[in-house]
């Protein structure tokens, strides 16, 4: 049914709660997990970086970190017994839930696994929302996961 599971990770308390309850289901089902992240040039603008710096210095510090965690993470997977695997990806110009979505068609994924910060309001307009992107555009089922409520920061008044 799910034997393909493709995990967008970054590496936050969220993604890290989709990977474990996409590591519960491809234990249950034996399936394969990939693991992906994006590495999107717009978090980490500041303005004042030039291109050529940004590709000497900034770019392959981020992909050695990303390749870290991921594998980090890839690793712990493993240890359980499920067969997984890592894809870094480098954002030029697309949205970040059309590249994972393109992931999930071009790598045969039947399940998207993510972690949602469940904004609603003024910060899901502008910040926007990939996972709402995701769910309702992926050719696959999407399962969302959100912190448990004890986990959950605060909310501010």
């Amino acid at each position: 049914m799910y034997e393909k599971i493709l995990v967008p990770f970054d590496g936050s308390p969220t993604s890290e709660q989709a990977l474990k309850e996409a590591a519960g289901l491809a234990l249950k089902l034996g399936a394969q997990v990939r693991l992906l992240h994006i590495i999107d040039p717009l978090t980490h603008a500041v303005g004042f970086v030039r291109p050529e710096v940004y590709r000497s210095d900034f770019l392959p510090a981020a992909m050695k970190g990303a390749e870290t965690m991921l594998r980090t993470a890839c690793d712990q997977l493993t240890a359980q017994g499920i067969q997984a695997e890592i894809r870094l990806l480098e954002n030029m110009d697309a949205q970040v839930a059309t590249l994972v979505i393109d992931e999930a068609r071009q790598w045969g994924a039947r399940l998207i696994v993510l972690g949602t910060q469940g904004r609603r309001g003024l910060a899901r307009m502008f910040l926007g929302s990939d996972a709402e992107q995701i769910a309702r555009t992926a050719p696959v089922p999407v399962l969302l996961v959100r912190l448990p409520a004890d986990a959950q920061p605060a909310a501010s008044a």
